[in-house]
């Protein structure tokens, strides 16, 4: 056994003892490598083409390099020019350093110098003056960063970090920037450029400084043929080539959904469902539709392909400098107006309470202290089913809605992922205006109800990244692959809009089943609607959420919305998907022939106005405008009468209106055909 004496150990120890400091050192201080990792955002589409890159926060135009997407020769004369020996030494080349250092002593001035590519990166990911001792933490960085990383990763950091000129790092900005392609296709010409530029990023950009940067790749071609890396007759060939005389401009398509994607990822790169092909026409006819709309107008638009439930194209507003341009309004709470009634009554199917054919009531009707009208506040008497969707008549959804019950429309739309939003106090007892527009929901929510309709009643989660399209997210069966081919026959068999021929008249056209809504105030115009495989969803109004009067669902979105499906058709997109003209010709049995039971089996009824109530008389009352009187039940054929004196009936509409001459109490009476009376006793109140 081998005994050391005290003063043979103190050697030993004190080596060990630097050994681990060294490593301790390494362990507390290591480099900062996590700075690479701060890239540019970037939203590719569903090929894998730009849609829209973003700055880091910094403001730097930095992409993750990756060796096997650039071209190899463009590797081989880089680490020939900067590092020879590379792909040999452990971070710091003893030889360069021994060379550079007789070098300056013979010529009494730094000639070159002798930093490695892995010193280099250190330099980068640690900025610091040059000084001799910040060379000397290059070093010792250079050598963590090969204790740590491969060759080829450390290639890539450096060709992620190396400066450019301006904003621009890495030298796949650089060759988008400067070139309009990636890395992998550069020319002679374009590596030896962007070789030299590293070295002095400034003086030698090409779309400031021409002249400094054509002899610097001049002297970089020369500097690659003298070592063999292309022939002179290359290198001069490549001399000859035009330099980029401006920075070109990254794609900037979708850029709601892009940033929030983008963003949304790491290391920062989305591969979305959007076509980038289509996401462009579709900005553009966004942008070129508003026009029309001189009062700040702008739109939205959505485009999901039913099958996979992916988003092809995504326009958050007409554009950034539109206002409120910046609002992703695709996302943003709206009430839907009169979009839900699809849905209303088909889960009045689903129950069995209704059919396409059955007859339900357009009268007036109190619903508590809840009285809607019609938009256009007229009243059709009874109607079918398929009627009262295709005209959008609000008092048949109401009715049908109070059937279902709100509070478990509310429940089931919830459940499917369509969070209506309403005040919390209205959670706990949801009202019937959730059929006309009395929620909030969003042109996502509103996408997901209507895929389900054109594909068999199933809600599913949008896709956005083509991870999604491939692993759907869960689906709720809303209602029957049967209730949603008759609600979609309903609406494919909606008036058509004025200039447009109905599509069971022309030629091969696709069948579009589409839902108008307007919300209250005119706040908000929607059309929605499935066909040939796609939903689209348009929304035009305010991003400020103001009035605009007289802008409906059906005069300013849904020619929109069928201008979108014409440039799907155009690009030959459509998949034949086909809704059935007959599917909501059959009713299930006899019990569905009417909604409730007949009104004339019980007494007729005051709706307006209503016993114990008083009515604001304004000074143009007694004029043209007045009171219009609404009764049900009973047997038609209403009489009116006003303190016993008959009111006679409107000649245009048949409408019994009461102009008050002056304020009081007043006695009002329906009778019905047989006789049967009912009163109401109000008073007038004049207010101006």
């Amino acid at each position: 056994m081998i005994r050391l004496k005290a003063k043979q150990c103190w050697p030993l120890i004190a080596a060990l003892a630097a050994i681990f400091a060294i490593a301790a050192a390494d362990l507390l201080f290591p480099p900062p490598l996590e700075r690479a990792e701060v890239v540019s955002p970037l939203a590719l589409d569903r090929e894998g083409r730009w849609l829209h890159a973003f700055a880091t926060p910094e403001g730097r135009w930095r992409f993750a390099a990756d060796l096997d997407e650039i071209d190899p020769a463009f590797i081989e004369r880089l680490v020939l020019i900067e590092d020879k020996r590379f792909w040999r030494h452990a971070g710091v080349d003893p030889l360069a350093m021994a060379r550079a250092g007789v070098s300056s002593a013979q010529a009494g001035r730094v000639v070159s110098g002798a930093s490695t590519i892995t010193m280099q990166t250190a330099r980068l990911l640690e900025p610091r003056p040059r000084t001799v001792f910040a060379k000397a933490i290059e070093m010792i960085r250079a050598l963590q960063i090969e204790r740590r990383l491969s060759k080829r990763e450390i290639l890539e950091l450096y060709l992620t970090l190396a400066p450019y000129g301006g904003n621009v790092e890495g030298v796949r900005a650089a060759s988008l920037v400067y070139f309009d392609k990636e890395p992998i296709r550069l020319t002679d010409a374009e590596q030896a450029l962007l070789i030299a530029l590293p070295q002095a990023p400034e003086t030698r950009r090409p779309d400031l400084r021409a002249a400094a940067a054509k002899k610097a790749r001049a002297e970089m071609l020369e500097k690659l043929a003298a070592a063999g890396a292309l022939t002179k007759t290359r290198a001069a060939e490549a001399g000859e080539a035009i330099l980029p005389a401006s920075r070109h401009f990254f794609s900037q398509l979708a850029w709601h959904a892009a940033r929030r994607l983008a963003y949304a990822q790491t290391p920062g790169v989305a591969r979305t469902t959007l076509d980038a092909g289509l996401q462009a026409r579709a900005e553009a006819l966004v942008a070129n539709y508003v026009k029309a709309f001189d009062d700040g107008a702008t739109a939205s638009l959505l485009i999901v392909e039913n099958e996979t439930r992916a988003v092809r194209a995504a326009v958050g507003s007409s554009g950034l400098d539109a206002e409120g341009g910046w609002i992703d309004l695709t996302a943003a709470t709206r009430s839907p107006g009169s979009t839900l009634k699809p849905f209303i009554y088909a889960l009045a199917f689903e129950d069995g309470r209704a059919g396409p054919s059955t007859v339900i009531d357009d009268m007036p009707r109190a619903f508590g202290d809840y009285t809607p009208e019609n938009f256009d506040r007229t009243f059709r008497g009874e109607v079918r089913v398929r009627e009262a969707l295709q005209h959008s008549l609000n008092l048949p959804a109401v009715t049908a809605l109070n059937a279902i019950g709100a509070s478990r429309f509310l429940a089931i739309l919830d459940a499917a992922g369509v969070k209506l939003k309403t005040p919390s106090r209205a959670r706990k007892k949801a009202g019937l205006a959730l059929a006309l527009g009395g929620a909030g929901v969003t042109a996502q929510e509103i996408a997901m109800l209507y895929t389900a309709l054109g594909d068999g009643g199933a809600v599913k989660p949008l896709a956005w990244t083509v991870e999604d399209a491939r692993k759907p997210g869960p689906s709720y069966q809303l209602f029957s692959d049967a209730a949603a081919r008759r609600v979609s026959a309903i609406l494919a068999d909606a008036p058509a809009l004025e200039g447009r021929a109905p599509a069971a008249l022309a030629k091969a056209a696709t069948r579009v089943a589409f839902k108008t809504g307007t919300s209250y105030g005119y706040r908000d115009a929607w059309s929605a609607g499935h066909g040939g495989g796609y939903t689209v969803v348009a929304w035009v109004g305010r991003a400020d959420g103001a009035s605009r009067p007289g802008w409906t669902g059906r005069k300013a979105a849904a020619p929109l919305l069928f201008e979108a499906f014409d440039l799907i058709e155009r690009r030959g997109d459509m998949d034949g998907e086909a809704i059935d003209p007959a599917a909501d010709e059959e009713i299930p049995g006899p019990a569905l022939a009417r909604f409730h039971a007949p009104r004339e089996q019980a007494p007729p009824e005051i709706v307006f106005p209503r016993d114990g109530v008083e009515l604001f008389m304004t000074s143009d009352m007694a004029g043209d405008r007045g009171f219009a009187l609404a009764a049900r039940g009973g047997t038609r054929s209403y009489r009116w009468y006003v303190n016993g004196a008959p009111l006679a009936r409107e000649a245009i509409g048949g409408r019994a209106v009461w102009r008050p001459q002056r304020d009081g109490f007043y006695d009002v009476t329906v009778v019905d055909a047989e006789g049967r009376a009912a009163k109401s006793k109000v008073r007038v109140v004049r207010t101006g």
